[in-house]
């Protein structure tokens, strides 16, 4: 399997300059809860977009789009197991299930990535829980010392949550846990398949990681 290496993804700031710079044009933003977040740039060199396959990164730990019995299934569940081997299906059907907003962690087996945590978002656009499993899947990733990590969008396949609020959630909830437990994560990566979840990604990350 080709790998993609974490040195090969630009961090955020060097993404903007070399992939949007003037041509970025965000359009209409949608109000956000709370005070604007302020240039950070140790943070901002925290996070980047990729589009790809996340089954390809070679990082500590990728997050899995789980269903709450852990079962695989299609999307980004299904390309994880079976890029990741029978060996994932038979760990997960020891960790009886998982809850909506929860996270469960298991070895990659045959992935590049070392670990998956499997994190079961809502159906239909509940903020709170999909803000839960992110959240979640950070401190699992941080109570086992996992300093790289990539995210798909969660619940935005067949549970239904609208895309663009969906990156909304996400960027916040990464935002919030940056400011606050920063020290161990060393990146964390936006990982998107379709061109629209990148188009509203670079529309909103100058929002929640803004650049001088």
């Amino acid at each position: 399997m080709a790998t993609i290496s974490l040195d090969s993804i630009l961090p955020w700031p060097e993404y903007y300059r070399k992939v949007l710079n003037s041509t970025n044009k965000p359009g209409f933003l949608k109000p956000i809860d709370g005070p604007k977040p302020e240039f950070n740039k140790a943070l901002n060199e925290k996070v980047s977009l990729y589009q790809g396959d996340l089954t390809k990164l070679a990082v500590d730990v990728i997050v899995n789009a789980a269903n709450s019995k852990l079962a695989g299934g299609g999307g980004v569940d299904g390309a994880i197991h079976k890029a990741a081997g029978k060996e994932l299906l038979v760990e997960c059907a020891s960790l009886n299930g998982c809850n909506t907003g929860s996270a469960k962690i298991t070895k990659g087996y045959k992935l590049p990535a070392k670990y998956v945590i499997h994190t079961v978002g809502p159906k239909g656009e509940i903020p709170e829980q999909l803000q839960s499993a992110y959240q979640n899947s950070l401190d699992l990733a941080v109570e086992k010392k996992l300093r790289t990590i990539a995210f798909p969008c969660i619940s935005t396949g067949v549970y239904g949550y609208p895309q663009e609020e969906a990156s909304i959630v996400a960027l916040k909830a990464i935002r919030d846990f940056l400011e606050h437990d920063h020290n161990l994560i060393e990146r964390i990566i936006f990982c998107v398949f379709l061109d629209t979840d990148k188009e509203y990604y670079e529309k909103y990350l100058p929002l929640f990681f803004p650049l001088e």
